[in-house]
């Protein structure tokens, strides 16, 4: 049995079609059970930040500048900092990434471009020697217009042409990327379906994105695996 067995990972989770995906059966195998909250109208208050073994932060279509609109964000960037002032392991997703940027000082803001679709994210020197080394050479599921600024602190992992900070983390236990590695096909089709007008606003044909995701979308599950197991076989085994 893996030493992770009996472990907990509390999921963080803005909407229902934005979720584990593919990171689901690898925190099984690792032995995880899985506490998802959905952020909205979550009680933070009632929420130990350092309790659970892991914390994921999914993504979602809001800003993390979107305070008003959304005032839970403030509080659950209140509640990743201080997992991470507790150096507990913390893996952010997209909008996931954003907030842990956030939560550390670095300003989170709008991009020059909506990337949507399969593009190339290349590891640093620092990122090859980590869990991203299994995405370089493989494209990855993109769907964003937001972007960082790199906080204080951490250690720059990967870049793309389009967005020089594509994912950071500090030591083992912290791994932030703005890509999706959780999007399965089905996931794939499910947010095409839902994206109708953004995509004809963006000139971006439907059909293209789901032919893309044929051609790539098997190695980029299978590079997620490797890149999410590796993650969690590098977390301490004892707090």
């Amino acid at each position: 049995m893996s030493e992770t067995a009996g472990r907990t990972a509390l999921v963080l989770r803005h909407d229902e079609t934005i979720h584990l995906g593919n990171l689901l059966p690898v925190l099984a195998e690792h032995g995880y059970s899985v506490v998802v909250v959905d952020t909205p109208g979550a009680d933070f208050d009632a929420i130990d930040p350092a309790a659970a073994d892991l914390l994921i932060v999914l993504g979602g279509d809001m800003g993390v500048y979107e305070s008003e609109e959304h005032p839970y964000l403030v509080d659950e960037i209140a509640l990743i900092r201080a997992r991470i002032d507790a150096e507990r392991p913390v893996f952010g997703v997209c909008l996931g990434a954003q907030l842990m940027a956030e939560s550390l000082g670095g300003r989170v803001f709008k991009g020059e471009s909506n990337e949507i679709g399969y593009r190339s994210v290349e590891p640093t020197p620092e990122g090859a020697e980590s869990p991203l080394r299994h995405i370089a050479g493989v494209p990855v599921m993109q769907w964003h217009s937001d972007t960082f600024e790199l906080p204080a602190g951490v250690t720059r992992l990967a870049g793309s042409s389009a967005y020089n900070n594509e994912a950071f983390g500090i030591d083992n236990w912290a791994l932030a990327v703005q890509f999706h590695p959780e999007v399965t096909a089905e996931m794939h089709e499910q947010w095409v379906d839902a994206s109708a007008g953004e995509l004809i606003a963006e000139g971006i044909d439907a059909e293209a994105l789901r032919a893309d995701n044929a051609r790539h979308n098997a190695a980029m599950q299978l590079a997620s695996r490797k890149l999410f197991g590796e993650y969690l076989d590098g977390l301490p085994t004892a707090r």
